[in-house]
């Protein structure tokens, strides 16, 4: 029996540049932190290796478990690799050590130092993999930082018979960040001739990119919903690659993301003033607007329709549409709470209707965990008019907490959240088609129609949103099926 499970078992490496609970800048750490954890263990021997950045805290790396260090060329050097090891629920994760690298304070220093600190991390994840012992089917690469991986191993690792048959998956996170620079510098940082820096491999522009070197060479391609799959084979979305993402349109295929159905869970959540569930949300949901409307200094008044934002401040969330109607939305029966921090003109935009409507916006221009949760839970509606959202989990966040979406029709926006139709009683959220502010407007207005005069259809409404299920392991089916197919099971 054991040796038939060894046989069917299959190899997966994670390879990424953040990871949680180790490291995190945004959703790509949560993604490789959760995904793992939900595939089959009976049939996946799924591993993840990530750099050990200085920045890691001491309750994790106190725990690492030094294996071995040697010296790999790179740049026409030799450099220090070394490798750590821990167990952490359930999971094998390693963590290649280079003090010149991983330490300071940011894990990304920008170009063109990211672009030797991931070539020398991504020629050693390959590097580790004799001496770890750990021979994967499949190598998982995730991002830019990790787009030269495949690369590597169609280029100088291929003669080694252990290497000799490992498939690789690309997953595009956000095509927007590529690793792009110019192909001198490149050249002399990877090692790559010139073979390499052509139209049709990582050429870009006149310049190189890692990213696109990566869907050249990795076998299948994946990113974070089946709409922006769709949407990057065009040119508004595509980012200079929609024609390599057409050519490779049967190797690509959109999955979306999940979120943690443990960490997110109003029923259980230590973070919101009151926990409440599916059955009991009608009486006890409303408990965490009016503690939230005392702390923020907000009228007090559970009746009132509060809409939420939690979000980077920048040009891709739809910010500009907000703020051309901040002052007519301010005019109606609404509260909004924005948290998140970006470009300063989104800052000192929702600072100045903060205070020029104080008793109905609050803005905390900061981040905090803490106050994320309470907003999921306090909030009525939650809005996000992105321009592009290859995925997004914030809404999926809302869904759970039973605040309902208020989208664009745009990428993961458009897969996760159903608009509400009143004529059949069905749809989750509320959205609009056009990046256009009197449409997101209108929208926002339907649904306070909705929310004020017809109070039963909401409440299904968020009965529908709060059994929507974007687990991770629903996704994690999809990714089983892909790992399958790509090893020939």
């Amino acid at each position: 029996m054991t040796w038939e499970v060894k046989c069917t078992m299959k190899k997966i490496l994670f390879a990424a540049s953040e990871c949680v609970p180790f490291i995190k800048t945004g959703g790509l750490a949560d993604v490789v932190g959760s995904l793992p954890k939900c595939l089959d263990k009976e049939y996946y021997d799924c591993r993840v290796i990530i750099p050990k950045y200085a920045k890691i805290a001491a309750q994790y790396s106190d725990k690492m478990e030094y294996i071995t260090n040697f010296y790999m060329d790179l740049n026409w050097r030799q450099q220090y690799v070394g490798i750590f090891k821990m167990e952490y629920e359930g999971i094998t994760y390693y963590f290649i050590d280079n003090e010149e690298h991983f330490s300071g304070d940011q894990i990304y220093g920008g170009m063109p130092w990211d672009l030797e600190k991931f070539a020398f991390f991504s020629k050693a994840v390959l590097s580790v993999l004799p001496i770890i012992d750990f021979r994967p089917d499949v190598i998982h690469c995730h991002d830019w930082q990790t787009g030269l991986i495949p690369v590597y191993l169609h280029e100088r690792f291929q003669g080694n018979e252990f290497f000799r048959g490992i498939k690789s998956v690309m997953t595009i996170h956000n095509l927007k960040f590529q690793g792009v620079w110019d192909t001198e510098t490149m050249k002399n940082i990877t090692g790559l001739s010139d073979y390499y820096f052509t139209p049709d491999k990582m050429e870009y522009n006149k310049d190189g990119s890692y990213l696109k070197g990566g869907l050249v060479y990795a076998d299948a391609i994946t990113t974070v919903s089946k709409t922006y799959a769709e949407e990057i084979k065009t040119p508004f979305y595509g980012e200079g690659l929609d024609g390599l993402m057409r050519a490779r349109a049967n190797d690509l295929r959109g999955i979306v993301n999940g979120i943690d159905y443990d960490e997110y869970n109003p029923e259980t959540d230590s973070l919101i003033f009151q926990n409440y569930n599916a059955r009991n949300f009608r009486k006890e949901k409303q408990k965490n607007k009016t503690a939230l409307q005392e702390q923020l200094g907000l009228e007090v008044d559970p009746k009132a329709m509060m809409i939420g934002v939690v979000s980077r401040l920048t040009d891709q969330k739809g910010l500009d549409l907000i703020a051309y109607m901040m002052d007519e939305l301010c005019q109606d029966a609404i509260q909004l709470v924005v948290l998140g921090t970006g470009e300063q003109k989104y800052e000192n935009m929702f600072r100045h209707f903060a205070w020029k409507y104080d008793k109905k916006v609050s803005a905390n221009i900061f981040y905090s965990n803490d106050l994320s949760h309470k907003i999921y839970a306090a909030c009525d509606a939650f809005l996000m008019p992105s321009l592009f959202e290859p995925c997004g989990l914030s809404q999926l966040m809302a869904l759970r907490y039973g605040t309902v979406p208020i989208v664009r029709e745009t990428g993961g926006l458009k897969d996760t959240v159903e608009p509400y139709n009143e004529y059949e009683g069905t749809g989750t959220g509320f959205s609009f088609a056009n990046y256009n502010a009197h449409e997101m407007l209108g929208t926002i207005r339907y649904a306070e129609r909705i929310y004020y005069d017809k109070k039963r259809d909401w409440n299904k409404i968020v009965d529908r949103a709060m059994a929507a299920d974007f687990s991770w392991h629903r996704s994690a089916l999809e990714y089983q099926e892909l790992y399958d197919w790509l090893i020939g099971y």
